[in-house]
């Protein structure tokens, strides 16, 4: 392609409203404006036909897991699948396919396919080896009685402090670890090599392009839930260029230490430093689970079980931490569902640098006095719109142990524009889709996209807490403009001076009828002006 390329047949999304056409020179966005001005300006350029759709700023997804998704997609991946017969069909076929591998794992079961959002070990005992699979949400893994006999995991075993080992009703391990728990077994699996690692991440980069996506913030940079540390894949991609994506990737917090570990991520940081298209500036501390297994942290007890959640790192603790890792110049990533989370997460925030751009991802529950304070402290809501629906585990594992008053605080996405919050956009995949027009389609119907396996449920399309519901251009700018400037990334904005990072999508969502927001696809990608996808 050329180095100057004019954009025209369609409109661009800008922040004052939209635009006829854009002109891109050398990978920086020359100009934009009417069609006729810009030929013009560049008589020469080559032109790219929008064919009526749209063209967007690169999206940028703020809270995503790419390597584990990579990883995932080349074991035995049962998220394009739902339900125990297809589970353990896509499974039979996979052991077969693979009889040289010693265990045999995978993830992207669902909670809502099973009752009570539980499986059991004996559901896999027809494999003649150890299995280990974690679940869609990467909060639980199902393992098989081989794999708790390895593990030596028997009704004695005591439960870590950070996880629940599920038992039958005689203490026997019934074949679910949630959260902590999960390294028991997780640890036993077969390590994947540098090699493994760099090719899961490769996918992951050429997916995320076919969805638009040319940046993102990398959620977890370490050791977790049986997964090894991803920032030599990332140091090594991004020294060789082939890491095209703008980066930064949040290091994981180890909640079994304290401070002490500070000067080491200190030190982790420093190894990205000088890499154009990779940051390791942010740390991310989960400080609850989820509510479907009852970690996340929340403040009167569950409704029917009892109990409030976890706390995973000690609140009277906690806000130390954090304004000795502000003081660093580190950004702060929290993992927050639980509205106790929420809460000693803006605790810990509360007289921090918002310059350092510090963020809680999740959000799920927010107290209605706890909702003004993001923007009071200058802390962004980043959101994961597609959980924001009436599908089967919020309808039968959440809102019956949450309560009538507490279900309605979920997902409070129009309360926090009102009060004047700052929203950055992610996807958490693999726990669900990294499609961005999917998740923009939720956050304006609160309903199911009709690529959902949910879809069909008979509630789907019942909207969920409509009042909470955004606008499109809301949610549009949360995942370009708002997300870029989480990872302080200069792309995410179409205007002049700008990088080319551009999307451009086969319609106009904006012409649709909202209710097909979810029909929208990419047709081409740009990064730096250079054609990364279509």
């Amino acid at each position: 392609m050329s180095s100057t390329l004019l954009f025209r047949g369609g409109r661009a999304f800008t922040p004052d409203g939209f635009a006829e056409a854009v002109l891109v020179r050398d990978g920086v966005i020359a100009a934009v404006g009417a069609e006729a001005d810009l030929v013009r300006l560049a008589p020469g350029a080559e032109p790219v036909d929008l064919g009526g759709g749209l063209l967007t700023p690169g999206f940028t997804d703020a809270h995503i897991h790419p390597v584990q998704a990579g990883l995932e997609r080349a074991k035995c991946d049962l998220s394009e699948v739902y339900g125990l017969d297809a589970y353990k069909a896509a499974i039979a076929a996979y052991a077969a396919k693979n009889p040289e591998k010693e265990w045999i794992d995978g993830g992207g079961w669902d909670m809502a396919a099973f009752p009570g959002g539980l499986p059991h070990r004996s559901q896999l005992d027809f494999l003649d080896r150890p299995a280990y699979f974690v679940q869609r949400d990467h909060h639980a893994a199902w393992v098989n009685t081989r794999a708790l006999e390895l593990a030596g995991i028997t009704a004695d075993t005591p439960d870590p402090a950070d996880g629940r080992i599920e038992r039958d009703p005689d203490g026997t391990p019934s074949g679910v670890l949630h959260e902590g728990a999960m390294d028991l077994v997780g640890l036993l699996t077969p390590r994947p090599t540098p090699a493994d690692v760099d090719a899961a991440l490769m996918d992951a980069q050429a997916h995320l392009f076919s969805l638009g996506i040319t940046g993102w913030q990398d959620a977890i940079v370490g050791s977790y839930a049986g997964s090894d540390d991803q920032l030599p894949a990332y140091l090594s991609a991004a020294s060789s260029g082939r890491l095209k994506a703008r980066v930064v990737g949040a290091l994981w917090w180890d909640r079994a230490q304290g401070a002490e570990q500070i000067p080491g991520l200190v030190e982790r940081r420093a190894m990205a430093e000088g890499l154009d298209r990779f940051r390791a500036t942010s740390v991310k501390i989960m400080q609850d689970g989820i509510p479907e297994n009852f970690t996340a942290a929340v403040i009167e007890p569950y409704c029917r079980c009892g109990g409030t959640g976890l706390s995973y790192v000690d609140p009277a603790l906690l806000g130390g931490y954090v304004k000795e890792l502000d003081a660093q110049g580190f950004q702060v990533h929290f993992h927050a569902i639980g509205e106790r989370a929420v809460r000693e997460a803006l605790d810990a925030l509360t007289g921090t640098d918002p310059a350092n751009r510090h963020h809680i991802a999740h959000v799920q529950i927010i107290t209605p006095q706890d909702v003004p304070r993001f923007a009071e402290i200058g802390v962004t809501a980043n959101l994961q719109p597609l959980w924001a629906t009436h599908h089967l585990q919020m309808d039968e594992l959440c809102i019956p142990y949450l309560g009538e008053e507490r279900a309605s605080w979920q997902y409070p996405f129009a309360d926090l524009v009102r009060h004047g919050t700052r929203l950055a956009g992610g996807s958490d995949w693999p726990v669900s889709s990294a499609n961005p027009m999917e998740a923009m389609h939720v956050a304006v119907n609160r309903t199911e996209p009709g690529s959902s396996v949910h879809a069909t449920y008979p509630t789907a399309q019942t909207p969920f807490l409509p009042e909470q519901s955004l606008g499109l251009r809301t949610v549009m700018t949360a995942y370009t403009e708002g997300s870029a400037w989480i990872n302080r990334s200069p792309a995410g904005v179409i205007e002049a001076g700008r990088p080319a990072d551009l999307v451009v999508l086969d319609r106009d969502p904006f012409a649709l009828d909202p209710k097909d927001i979810w029909t929208t696809r990419v047709v081409m990608t740009f990064l730096d002006g250079e054609q990364v996808h279509g």
